[in-house]
């Protein structure tokens, strides 16, 4: 694949994301023009294709989405998350819990270095998470493999369940791809552009999708804007987050990850099984249906899970709230537990014990 020009590795990312990504909806797969970008990335970057996403088109893509999610995101939401915050504080608190535990027994029983394991295994965003690892003694590389690997597992996993626990009703709608453009429009693209340049001159973690997000939210509630994003922006939003993350799976990083990747691959159904379960408790105490529960605890990038939550007829706003809250606690707590795992995570080595005697 790497011999090939730039313009022809361009043209199969094109032709084969359409193709799939057309098969996967034509199958009523929630989030087919992710999924499909996204598992061709995967097969080109493992097959040596040097093509990349540009940054600022990853961040204006996460900004259209955020667009997208203000357009449900209302106050209305704060209601039952503030009458029922013991709930949700108790969420949170689990489900950090059990990423804990995930890195614990990851670097407890693998090769992996302390930071790298613990940053690794953060449910957080995967962005943050790579960026941020670098400053605590983790390889970076690792990381993002670590991040990425297991969003493309949970948003296979998710876009599976939706299917299943929907059927047909998970995509029915019928699309209209190109409608007129209005006013709202341009609003929108305002929203897009401001709110991801100043997601970035914040350095606000998943600022590009956060701040439209809010701001959208923001005018729809004061009755001031209404945002209109087409079916076309939101697709080429998915293809650019699809492709960005499919195209990290290089040869080398997987070479580089290969002793690892059974440790890996089991801490993350790990993860996913045990915030599955905090979903299923969810459901006990709170009006939430599964799948709503499923998509708010799932360990996956707050940008996929937001595609995968737009397309499944789940209550959006409930999901992002608390997918919202859990990337924050994560951040803020995400140092001291990789100093934690850093510090006990490590088995005895034995080859060391064996010498000194």
């Amino acid at each position: 694949m790497e011999r090939l020009s730039l313009r022809t590795q361009w043209t199969i990312l094109l032709i084969a994301s359409l193709l799939l990504g057309f098969l996967l909806q034509y199958f009523h797969v929630p989030a087919a023009l992710l999924l499909g970008p996204m598992i061709v990335g995967v097969a080109m970057g493992l097959s040596g294709a040097s093509l990349r996403i540009d940054k600022r088109l990853f961040i204006l893509a996460q900004a259209v989405l955020g667009c997208m999610i203000g357009q449900s995101l209302s106050p209305s939401i704060l209601t039952p998350l503030l009458a029922d915050w013991q709930v949700v504080l108790a969420v949170l608190l689990l489900t950090l819990a059990a990423s804990g535990l995930s890195g614990f027994l990851l670097v407890r029983f693998s090769d992996l270095p302390g930071p790298t394991g613990a940053w690794g295994s953060s449910p957080g965003g995967a962005s943050a998470m790579v960026a941020m690892s670098g400053d605590f003694g983790a390889d970076p590389r690792l990381v993002a493999f670590m991040q990425y690997l297991r969003v493309l597992f949970v948003a296979t996993a998710a876009a599976v369940v939706a299917r299943i626990g929907l059927g047909d009703a998970a995509q029915n709608v019928s699309l209209t791809w190109f409608p007129a453009l209005h006013g709202g429009f341009l609003v929108t693209l305002a929203v897009m552009f401001g709110g991801a340049w100043l997601g970035q001159r914040l350095r606000i973690p998943s600022g590009a999708l956060l701040l439209p997000a809010f701001i959208g939210a923001a005018l729809h509630a004061g009755s001031v804007a209404t945002l209109q994003v087409p079916e076309w922006l939101l697709a080429l939003a998915y293809s650019l987050i699809g492709w960005s993350v499919g195209l990290r799976f290089t040869r080398p990083i997987f070479l580089l990850a290969l002793r690892t990747l059974p440790q890996m691959i089991v801490s993350i159904i790990g993860l996913m099984l045990l915030c599955g379960g905090l979903a299923w408790m969810l459901t006990r105490v709170l009006h939430v249906d599964l799948m709503t529960a499923y998509l708010a605890t799932s360990p996956g990038g707050l940008d996929t899970v937001a595609i995968i939550a737009a397309g499944s007829r789940v209550d959006i706003a409930f999901v992002m709230a608390l997918q919202t809250l859990r990337l924050f606690t994560i951040l803020l707590t995400g140092p001291a537990m990789a100093r934690f795992i850093s510090r006990y995570a490590h088995a005895p080595d034995m080859k060391t014990a064996r010498h000194r005697r």
